[in-house]
């Protein structure tokens, strides 16, 4: 029941991200459209909110990896447990086997013992596997003049002499404290 929760978290979490790439891609639009009608200010707000969402989708990215490392490990926590079941099972046999000391009962016993351990290997190597390939990506910080100008330069326009030089949106400050 908890895996199952895990794991429907991080699907969750995933979709908020695309959620939140889906409206970045809506607020550049509206970049677009407002730098066309040479409204400068509205444009800057739409850059701020772009940033802002492309923050909070890698955010999202990052916990919902996070949160399928930690059903991984659970996964794993379970089958461990059923394996070492299974290998008590097995030495208790042993004992019996070794006291008769029927040299075919123990090869089949030793045999059982040595598979449960190549699965035990196995397992082992898919966590590992796992758990190093949930590292996420960061991206570099992108800065609100940049996005701007990269609209602009989509739209065919020329931003250099519209846009005033050395201001600095809120979102930059903000941005710097949450990567922090």
């Amino acid at each position: 029941e908890h895996l199952f929760n895990l794991k429907f978290a991080a699907k969750e979490l995933s979709r908020n991200s695309k959620k939140c790439d889906k409206e970045e891609k809506a607020e550049k639009a509206k970049i677009k459209k407002a730098i066309q009608k040479g409204n400068m200010e509205v444009a800057r707000i739409h850059a701020e909110n772009a940033i802002r969402q492309k923050n909070q989708a890698i955010n999202f990215l990052r916990m919902s990896a996070r949160v399928d490392a930690v059903a991984a490990r659970v996964q794993t926590a379970v089958t461990m447990g059923k394996v070492t079941k299974s290998m008590a099972g097995v030495v208790k046999s042993m004992d019996a086997t070794l006291k008769s000391m029927n040299l075919e009962k123990i090869s089949a016993l030793m045999d059982k013992f040595e598979h449960q351990f190549e699965t035990l290997d196995v397992q082992t190597q898919q966590m590992e596997d796992t758990m190093s390939s949930t590292t996420t990506l960061t991206t570099p910080q992108n800065q609100v003049d940049m996005l701007l100008q990269e609209m602009a330069d989509e739209a065919g326009l020329d931003l250099n002499m519209e846009l005033p030089q050395g201001q600095t949106g809120s979102v930059g400050t903000s941005v710097a404290s949450a990567e922090q």
